[in-house]
């Protein structure tokens, strides 16, 4: 394994805990969205604000920490997907800063029109970001980003089935993952109507995801068949894994188990980022640049080996902290 091959590995790993956290994170915002009224959904959304409000701006470090990893280390790749991808890519920024300030907003104003305004700017805000975060992914695994400044089209790019499949699968599984961590938030208060209530929507979103993954499997082999060809090749047992993970999870919520529920839902995701990762080695912009051709100087790519040690070291007691706490309901005491 090369040193650049190292970093890719950090990075991936970056792109794995956002997908996780940052997606349940966008998750909780589409079942705000969907809570109902004002008087309807008040439990619901009482559980949603208490649940991500304490880590909802952390999640969101493994993002920067992607695109900083990313700059530094494969600069080429870095500059043809801001280039080419910068239409959804904006659009998800944009989505990214209505979500929160919708979400700090909505806490501190008293009349209920402005409570209104602001939540639907956040719940919106969480379903349209991953959506366009989801399409720039779609148009990085189809090859459909060359290398160099502005080199592929701006819209065909991320505007084709792929690409928005893979829109649609990032809000399905930031739904599905948000809910079953949902669940387990109204299990440690004891709320068992609240726990039916988000296990019921776990498992039609656990549905609709598996649902959209099957049909996903039809559109890759049409639209993107070097990709269908590394996911049914050399990433076959994580995909395996993911669609046996998403399933005992689907029993486990039938069931009405909630122990271990949110390390399989989160293991399903995973499973299935890692699988895509191995299915298009040794390529970090598929048909067009490979890892190796693609890193930066030597000492560069040491650099962020040392520094994300350091970083590991340094913030990683207080995340996983931040996330005990949260995950114990430790952090509401002003709620």
């Amino acid at each position: 394994m090369s040193t650049a091959d190292v970093v890719a590995v950090i990075l991936w790993l970056g792109v794995t805990i956002y997908a996780v956290l940052g997606g349940a994170d966008f998750g909780a915002g589409l079942w705000d969205l969907l809570a109902g009224s004002a008087e309807q959904g008040k439990q619901p959304r009482g559980l949603i604000d208490a649940s991500i409000g304490p880590v909802w701006e952390a999640n969101h470090t493994w993002l920067v920490f992607d695109l900083v990893i990313l700059w530094s280390a494969f600069p080429l790749a870095f500059a043809s997907l801001m280039s080419t991808l910068y239409v959804p890519l904006t659009l998800a920024a944009f989505g990214i800063i209505l979500r929160g300030s919708g979400f700090a907003f909505r806490k501190h104003t008293s009349q209920l029109a402005g409570q209104r305004a602001f939540g639907a700017t956040f719940a919106l805000s969480s379903v349209i970001t991953p959506f366009f975060l989801g399409t720039a992914l779609g148009a990085i695994a189809s090859g459909r980003v060359p290398a160099g400044n502005a080199a592929g089209d701006p819209w065909s790019s991320w505007l084709n089935p792929t690409s928005v499949l893979v829109g649609g699968l990032a809000i399905a599984t930031g739904a599905f993952v948000a809910a079953v961590f949902l669940v387990a938030a109204a299990r440690r208060r004891g709320d068992a109507d609240l726990e039916d209530y988000f296990r019921r929507r776990a498992l039609g979103m656990g549905i609709v995801a598996g649902g959209l993954a099957v049909a996903g499997l039809f559109v890759l082999r049409a639209d993107a068949p070097v990709l269908y060809a590394g996911l049914s090749g050399r990433g076959l047992p994580l995909v395996v894994l993911s669609v046996s993970l998403g399933g005992v999870g689907l029993v486990l919520l039938a069931r009405g188990v909630a122990r271990g529920i949110r390390v399989v839902a989160a293991g399903a995701v995973t499973a299935i980022v890692w699988g895509w990762g191995l299915a298009q080695l040794p390529a970090i912009l598929p048909g067009s640049l490979t890892i190796d051709a693609a890193a930066a100087p030597a000492g560069t790519l040491d650099a962020l080996i040392v520094i994300s040690i350091a970083a590991a070291i340094t913030i990683g007691p207080s995340l996983a902290l931040l996330f005990i706490l949260d995950g114990r309901s430790r952090l509401e005491a002003d709620r």
